[in-house]
């Protein structure tokens, strides 16, 4: 568990700091990564490419993790995100469930998102 943790604090870390490298270390070539608005990617190559894609026009700012749940080869992440994407600041909360394979590659990852500010709609 420990080691899946650090997989992918340092896979968020990889955005923040616009450094590919870890990818090929940590996905397994068949991946496929569901986004949170709806973009599903479809091995290494197509995730590599947004990667490199993404950061030409973006930035992430803060991607700090919550909590880790881990249940056999799956673990749930919660964070907070926040970023600039073609001049315009982001936040949002999420949840990632990430699918490992016996040798602690990613082979399915898939985010959900909760939108900020919350509020309640019943003071």
């Amino acid at each position: 568990m420990i080691e899946r943790e650090q997989i992918i604090e340092n896979y968020f870390e990889s955005w923040i700091n616009k450094n590919n490298v870890i990818l090929r270390k940590i996905f397994d070539p068949n991946i496929i990564y569901s986004e949170c608005y709806g973009p599903e990617y479809h091995g290494l190559h197509a995730i590599e490419s947004w990667f490199e894609d993404w950061n030409k026009r973006g930035t992430v700012f803060v991607w700090n993790i919550k909590q880790f749940i881990h249940q056999g080869n799956l673990t749930a992440v919660e964070w907070y995100f926040k970023c600039e994407y073609e001049a315009e600041v982001g936040e949002f909360d999420g949840v990632s469930l990430i699918e490992f394979n016996n040798d602690n590659l990613i082979v399915n990852l898939k985010e959900f998102q909760s939108k900020i500010p919350h509020y309640y709609p019943y003071k």
